[in-house]
């Protein structure tokens, strides 16, 4: 499974973004997906996560309400539209796939079993 994640920038606080996660290789349909971020220092924590028919949805407490998760089974595409950013957004994004998981949508890293190379997220203040 390749993923490679792409969206990221520069904006100011306030501001929108949406990131992108091609992914290859394999039946994108029967993943779990979710998108993590890490900032410098900080451990890598979860974002967001949705299940391999987007019938469910999780959102860390710190974007729910501003962050919404997608994917397109069609395109092999997951996004992650980011509206009403701030400056503690700021992180290196990392789409990831849970092959294993079946129907549950976990939130730890180590449940994760392929990870795409990050994309930048810089908010201004």
């Amino acid at each position: 499974v390749q993923l490679q994640a792409s969206g990221g920038g520069l904006v100011q606080a306030g501001g929108s973004l949406r990131l992108s996660c091609a992914a290859s290789g394999r039946t994108f349909s029967n993943y779990v997906m979710g998108w993590f971020r890490q900032a410098p220092g900080k451990e890598r924590e979860f974002v967001a996560g949705i299940s391999r028919t987007s019938s469910t949805k999780y959102y860390a407490d710190s974007v729910k309400g501003r962050f919404t998760i997608s994917r397109d089974n069609d395109k092999n595409t997951l996004y992650l539209q980011m509206n009403s950013l701030k400056p503690e957004d700021t992180a290196v994004y990392f789409c990831a796939a849970d092959i294993n998981s079946g129907l549950r949508v976990g939130r730890a890293p180590n449940e994760y079993d392929y990870w795409g190379q990050g994309t930048q997220v810089t908010v201004s203040s």
